[in-house]
């Protein structure tokens, strides 16, 4: 761990080992942290968000700038451990490495354009004052992340609260850290004071549960669970600390019949199998129109079949594991599940060296089965739903407790847009899968996906107090 600064191992040398998911070696180990490290890292951010909320936003700019620069300049040797330590395909794991940094020097761009407002006489009684407002820190904001994008969701948490002047802690997931302690020790390298940011690892029950309940701790950035989500929103309301909430999906995918069958494919196959299937915006309900079922599912399994498995350090590889062995598990069980509740298995259905899992394919799914509403699978799994009209595709996409994104294949813009009006979620795209995140897109959900947005165009404002100067009769009449 880094805490204040400095190398730390856990009080009572508790470690968490870290094993390669696609071949289970041994990596290495971390700290498991205790109450105490914990404490102690809360306590180092209260001297740290006083010290960098004085620090002059043009210097956090160019030290944030620096560190995007570093982290490009590392590109090779993060990604190569990303992929080795969660399973991620070099090909993937580079391209987090990329945008992350791109992410970072964004929210380092932004923050030096973050304005208040300067109000107007637009009240009787107060034309001779002057009111404006300016944005200040929330105070310690701590990052909690999820294995499956680690170093892409921290950058969008740390680099927002961090670029408004907070102090951050992150505490990553505990199957892959590895990766996120080289980037907050490079971070650290180019000028952030170690009491800014600070990282722990251990578990979420001890690292997660104290850092929701302490007071000391003013915001919650959380990419997870919609079952964490609500644990932590709950403790987070009785010291009345934000919290940002960024969900489960059941991401509909929708292919109408005039839809373009090869796009539709290469979409549904690319935001399916991107990272394993390990994505929460990943589409994981394929509605498909009855005219086109089966010839659908006829070029489904012909690209299936192409793609090129393999280990995740190899370039040629198209398709890694997932994060272990329990993962895997439980989405063979999910797909069993499923084929009790009726479903037909065309192909896959099965784990196989422990984390890898066959492409699957499921037939003949209805909306009283649980994969077609909330039943979140994080695998490499294609259930498909048969609709007659538009409006059944609607409501079928909308019977799910989720509503993250969404993608809706067509020829016509007109039905694309109806479709996409009546969708309860955060984003819908069109001609594509869901499965998509711009940098600066206000990235969140509808419903049991969570609340609040996440992405340069607006995460700024949420790690700030706006506060209201002003200046009472001091403009002179003329």
């Amino acid at each position: 761990m880094i805490i204040d600064g400095k190398r730390a191992d856990a009080s009572d040398r508790g470690v968490i080992r870290i094993l390669n998911p696609a071949t289970q070696e041994f990596i290495d180990i971390v700290p498991k942290a205790t109450a105490s490290d914990v404490y102690q890292a809360i306590d180092a951010a209260q001297a740290g968000k006083r010290i960098w909320a004085n620090t002059p936003t043009h210097e956090r700019v160019r030290i944030l700038s620096r560190c995007a620069d570093a982290i490009e300049e590392h590109l090779e040797d993060l990604a190569q451990s990303l992929s080795r330590e969660m399973g991620k395909i070099i090909q993937e794991a580079r391209g987090e490495i990329r945008v992350s940094a791109q992410t970072i020097r964004g929210y380092a761009e932004a923050a030096a354009h973050h304005y208040g407002k300067t109000l107007t006489d637009s009240q009787k009684g107060i034309e001779k004052d002057i009111l404006f407002t300016r944005h200040e820190p929330l105070g310690v904001v701590a990052c909690i992340t999820p294995f499956n994008y680690p170093v892409l969701l921290v950058a969008h948490k740390m680099a927002a609260a961090l670029a408004t002047g907070n102090a951050v802690i992150v505490k990553p997931a505990s199957d892959n850290p590895l990766t996120l302690i080289k980037l907050v020790a490079l971070c650290l390298e180019q000028g952030i004071p170690g009491n800014v940011l600070q990282i722990i690892t251990g578990s979420g029950e001890v690292v997660g549960k104290i850092l929701a309940e302490n007071p000391k701790v003013n915001a919650i950035s959380l990419t997870g669970s919609t079952e964490v989500g609500i644990s932590l929103a709950e403790t987070g309301a009785k010291t009345l600390k934000r919290v940002f909430l960024e969900l489960g999906g059941n991401d509909p995918f929708i292919v109408l019949d005039d839809a373009d069958i090869s796009k539709a494919i290469a979409a549904a196959v690319e935001g399916r199998l991107e990272n394993a299937g390990q994505t929460c915006c990943s589409s994981k309900r394929f509605l498909v129109h009855e005219s086109i079922h089966d010839l659908f599912i006829k070029k489904l399994l012909e690209a299936l079949s192409k793609i090129k498995h393999g280990s995740p350090q190899d370039d040629e590889t198209e398709y890694g594991c997932l994060i272990n062995g329990n993962a895997a598990q439980k989405v063979e069980s999910q797909i069993q599940k499923t084929i009790e509740q009726g479903a037909k298995l065309i192909c896959g259905g099965h784990a196989y060296n422990i984390t890898y899992f066959e492409p699957t394919i499921l037939d003949d799914v209805t909306l009283d089965m649980d994969i077609a509403k909330d039943m979140e699978v994080f695998g490499p799994v294609f259930p498909i739903i048969t609709f007659k009209t538009d409006e059944d595709a609607v409501k079928i996409a909308n019977a799910s407790r989720y509503g993250l994104q969404a993608g809706v294949m067509t020829k016509s813009v007109d039905r694309a847009m109806h479709i996409a009006a009546s969708l309860q979620c955060g984003a819908v795209v069109i001609n594509g899968s869901g499965n998509y995140r711009h940098i600066e897109q206000p990235f969140g959900g509808y419903k049991m996906s969570g609340f609040g947005r996440e992405g340069i165009s607006g995460t700024l404002a949420e790690m700030t107090q706006e506060k209201t100067y002003v200046l009472k009769d001091v403009l002179i009449q003329p």
